[in-house]
């Protein structure tokens, strides 16, 4: 009870005499640390905010045109044309602003127009800068004149170190393509994957698509890109993310490992204690925006958008759509244990705990020996299953009393820590340890990966001490049992192969004269030939990131020349300089559609924005209708290694990271994704489902490991002679 009073800052009890006051000092001075360290956090948010807005000038620079023009009045020489002059007669007269006051207010309010037009005159040649992309279709290796110009245009515009979104505002909108282009080039990536009779149909729908319904729905794309920042992202993250009410563990999560060699600590706590706190003060950084943006080549920064979502951030279940709940900041944390619930305070007198108070709070947890309350252990599995049954559980048994506030809690969390009772990891010589750990992380036990509602007991209040939440109703339990058994189905059909390829990596696919990810998808191309002994439509995640608001682009990796040579490998009669031509055309190829995509003439999303339009307008498009139900039989990702330079793994190679994976698109097709671990390491993630009869995860693993050593081994030594 000491604990609960000390959380109050004051109390009072009512007696005949009158109103009796009890004051804690505790209370009051903690509550006054916080208020502090709440306007600190203000300020620093209020600087930052100011010096991104006027990047690439500083205040420092605003003195310097002050002065200057100071400077030029005390010669005798007027600068801004008589302007100053002007204002100096529309300030009103006062005695207490003699003539030469007034004067030296004037140009000051001369100087920071002037001041003000030039940062706005920098930011608008920062975008035309950012708007050229001709660096990235140079040949490697060389830089064409006019590339050479804006390379150094751009030192000159960014030379003061930027902060978070100091680029923001100046980075170019993503173009809408031509429909014709855009249509030209859908042809070309389904050409490969239809006989001659299915393409004939296609190239007529497409015909018609394109003149007569294409060009009104263009038409209100382009009025749509004028208006809004992105032209896809909205839709996007709307009608692919949000309206989808299958659910979303497996269909829509993704994981990420840990260090591939290295456990900094076996001690769980210590170890939750550190991870916690370095996390808290990467949330700090950018909430301030003090991490710089990722940049290309060091000089093109990539949009940062999506990083104010990264913390205090919640999907909210709806019936229809969900809607996604986003806190400026939050000041404790969700932790499930052992199907137990808990609480835990970050910060106490407005600072926040250091890893070994974190580390005794999640010890505590650890240490708790109660058993979970009734429906307590399997309360996440609403959020594993379908969207609408866990839309209409939480209006009915958590829109009120305890329940309700409960669930706020958890919704207003930082972010959500479960500590595991097994250990998975890498361990040499142990079969299948990262298959299980990729099982793992993606989801759990179903119940255990996805922060849920829970009920709530009292509030025990103090510094740093747990707390506890409480039981589900036998209704609620009902309900969540029905989600249980639909997710742990869900579950149980993912079949996982994750494996480590280190008989070479980027440094010999460069002496290819190749890019690694044009290698790997070629690859990818091949063992899914020798696996199925066929070709699929394949989807590789690209970004768009180059602009303002950008998500993501397709790039359809089944080309004709990828095809010709996987054709050319089972081919006796090829000879080795033959597979090597065709292998770099169908590399070029790759390098291009990708660079394409980037630059924002890609053809999936912009197909996806006419078919959105159509709908609106209530319009009827076979070829939409076609080309959205095509399905992705292999969808592949590469995960980079390190976008934020947070350590040289030059100097520690064993802190390399194994990447992530996610779930199969296609329930009768493969997901992977992998990522290029340095020189001689790159890291598979390979999924699909147990039901199919099609798939394999592991017998894909090895035909890609296969494919992989026979493209090597092409350029192994200098080639035969054609002809």
């Amino acid at each position: 009870m000491a604990e609960a009073h000390q959380a109050v800052a004051f109390q009072f009890t009512v007696t005949p005499e009158g109103l009796d006051f009890h004051l804690s000092r505790e209370a009051v001075k903690q509550l006054y640390l916080a208020g502090i360290s709440s306007w600190k956090k203000r300020l620093v948010r209020a600087k930052n905010s100011f010096l991104t807005g006027v990047y690439p000038a500083s205040p420092s620079s605003w003195m310097v045109v002050v002065m200057a023009t100071a400077g030029s009045f005390y010669c005798q020489v007027d600068p801004s044309l008589g302007m100053i002059a002007r204002i100096r007669h529309c300030l009103p007269e006062s005695r207490l602003l003699s003539y030469e006051s007034r004067t030296m207010v004037s140009a000051a309010l001369f100087s920071t127009g002037v001041w003000l037009s030039a940062v706005l005159l920098f930011r608008q040649a920062l975008k035309l800068l950012l708007s050229y992309h001709g660096w990235m279709f140079e040949p490697h290796g060389k830089m064409s004149r006019s590339t050479r110009i804006w390379v150094a245009l751009m030192k000159v515009l960014s030379i003061r170190k930027p902060l978070l979104y100091s680029f923001q505002t100046s980075l170019p909108k993503l173009p809408v393509p031509p429909v014709e282009a855009t249509i030209t080039r859908y042809l070309e990536s389904v050409r490969p994957l239809m006989d001659d009779e299915k393409y004939s149909k296609m190239e007529a729908l497409a015909k018609e698509f394109k003149e007569k319904t294409a060009p009104r729905l263009q038409k209100y794309l382009i009025l749509k890109s004028w208006w809004t920042t992105n032209y896809v992202s909205d839709w996007w993250e709307q009608y692919v993310y949000l309206r989808s009410r299958s659910p979303l563990m497996v269909n829509s999560n993704y994981y990420a490992m840990d260090f591939l060699y290295v456990t900094p600590s076996h001690v769980q706590a210590a170890r939750a204690g550190n991870v916690v706190h370095a996390i808290l003060l990467y949330r700090r950084k950018l909430d301030r925006g003090e991490i710089p943006p990722v940049m290309a080549l060091g000089i093109v920064p990539m949009c940062s958008y999506q990083s104010e979502r990264m913390f205090n951030t919640t999907r909210i279940p709806g019936k229809e759509t969900d809607t996604l709940l986003h806190l400026v900041d939050s000041k404790h944390l969700a932790v499930y244990h052992k199907g137990r619930f808990y609480k835990v305070w970050l910060y106490y007198g407005g600072q926040l705990l250091r890893p070994r108070d974190l580390e005794l709070q999640f010890q505590r947890i650890l240490d708790d020996p109660s058993p979970p309350q009734p429906g307590e252990e399997r309360l996440a599995a609403l959020t594993a299953g379908e969207r609408v049954p866990w839309a209409e559980a939480r209006a009915r048994f958590f829109s009120h009393g305890k329940n309700k506030a409960s669930l706020d809690a958890i919704e207003r969390a930082a972010f959500f820590l479960t500590l595991d009772e097994e250990e998975h990891g890498y361990s040499p010589g142990r079969e299948g340890c990262m298959d299980a750990y990729a099982k793992s992380l993606l989801h759990g036990q179903c119940y255990d990966r996805v922060p849920p509602p829970r009920a709530m007991g009292g509030l025990e209040a103090g510094a740093a001490h747990p707390v506890r939440h409480g039981c589900a109703s036998p209704q609620c339990r009902a309900t969540i049992e029905g989600s249980y058994r639909l997710a742990k189905a869900l579950a149980d059909d993912v079949d996982f192969c994750c494996f480590q390829f280190s008989d070479f990596g980027k440094g010999l696919i460069k002496k290819c004269r190749t890019s690694p990810d044009a290698f790997i998808q070629i690859s990818l191309q091949l063992a899914h030939f020798r696996d199925k002994g066929c070709f699929c439509l394949t989807y590789e995640a690209s970004m768009t990131r180059l602009f303002r608001e950008g998500r993501t682009e397709t790039v359809r990796s089944c080309t004709a020349e990828s095809t010709a040579f996987v054709r050319s490998m089972g081919d006796a009669r090829q000879t080795r300089a033959e597979r090597q031509r065709l292998f770099k055309l169908a590399a070029e190829k790759h390098q291009h559609m990708y660079r394409m995509a980037m630059t924002g003439a890609g053809i999936d999303r912009h197909l996806f924005c006419l078919y959105v339009v159509s709908r609106y307008l209530g319009v009827q498009s076979p070829f939409l209708a076609q080309v959205l139900s095509e399905p992705w039989r292999l969808s592949t990702s590469q995960t980079p290694q390190q976008q934020l330079k947070l350590c040289d793994l030059n100097k520690h190679p064993d802190l390399v990271s194994t990447g992530g994976g996610f779930g199969p698109v296609a329930d009768d097709g493969y997901g992977v994704s992998y990522i290029i671990a340095g020189e001689n390491l790159i890291t598979f993630h390979v999924s699909s489902k147990f039901s199919s009869s099609e798939t394999d995860s592991k017998r894909f693993g090895r035909n890609i490991r296969q494919a992989m050593l026979d493209i090597a081994k092409l350029f192994d030594k200098p080639a035969e002679k054609a002809g």
